[in-house]
């Protein structure tokens, strides 16, 4: 565990709440200092620590300082480890979808409620070894951090949408339109490359965890043509309102947690 006396951060005197988003974000972050931190897992990226919405924070840009690492090699151990290791209890975490629903559009904020791994070559668990640990994921996002999201997203836009399922596909290419038909089947309402193991982790961790995505194009088929140019420019368009959403959430997050994500260990080892 590392102090945060450790990390010269005097003013701060306890960093429970963590975001976990794209390295715009950051720039709304009142900073107070910045740190590395060296996990079994290797390095993580630069955690900002400072204030959002008078609290205290810690901002991980999930693919690294200048978005150079792509999805399938984010190296999610080591940005839960070092979370957890400043004190985190809850994340606040952000991703780009597109949208399989087609009630979505682009610009529209959804929180999930269930998810389906997609994913192929990832590191998922903390527990490759003994004691053999199955966590429990019937309730896989914080019902607690949920309805706080829900609230703020429908308070801040018009086009909000909850109880979605979202889809994890490996990356870093986009999906192919019989992918997506096979995802609508399946009851997936948007898909994305970075939400899984980040929430499965999370939760092996013990640490609260909820997302607010945001649809930055239609899914392949329908539309004619994905472009990250596209996805970019929504992204940005986006940015500030997830700010306003994430400022009014940081206020609300209670400092008692409620919910059972702190004891998500219990009777899961054998």
């Amino acid at each position: 565990m590392v102090s945060l006396g450790g990390l010269g951060l005097k003013k701060v005197e306890k960093v429970s709440l963590a975001i976990i988003g794209g390295t715009g974000l950051s720039t709304f972050v009142t900073k107070i200092a910045e740190k590395r931190i060296e996990t079994p897992y290797g390095m993580s990226p630069p955690i900002t620590i400072g204030k959002m919405g008078g609290k205290n924070i810690a901002f991980l840009p999930r693919h690294g300082e200048r978005h150079e690492c792509p999805p399938h090699k984010i190296n999610y151990r080591a940005n839960l480890w070092s979370l957890q290791s400043l004190g985190v209890e809850r994340i606040l975490a952000t991703n780009a979808v597109g949208a399989i629903n087609e009630t979505y559009r682009p610009g529209d904020l959804v929180i999930p409620q269930d998810f389906i791994d997609f994913t192929k070559n990832r590191f998922l668990t903390f527990y490759d070894n003994a004691p053999v640990t199955h966590i429990d994921m019937t309730e896989p996002y914080c019902p607690e951090l949920k309805r706080i999201l829900k609230k703020a997203t429908e308070r801040r836009v018009e086009r909000a949408w909850s109880n979605a399922v979202y889809a994890c596909m490996e990356g870093p290419r986009y999906e192919t339109p019989a992918e997506i038909r096979m995802l609508k089947i399946l009851g997936c309402d948007v898909v994305g490359m970075t939400g899984i193991p980040e929430a499965t982790l999370a939760r092996e961790l013990e640490i609260c965890y909820a997302t607010v995505c945001f649809v930055s194009n239609m899914a392949a088929g329908i539309q004619k043509r994905i472009s990250t140019e596209e996805v970019i420019e929504i992204g940005k368009k986006v940015t500030p309102v997830l700010q306003k959403v994430l400022e009014d959430i940081c206020p609300q997050v209670p400092e008692k947690r409620s919910c059972s994500c702190s004891r998500a260990l219990e009777r899961t080892r054998i």
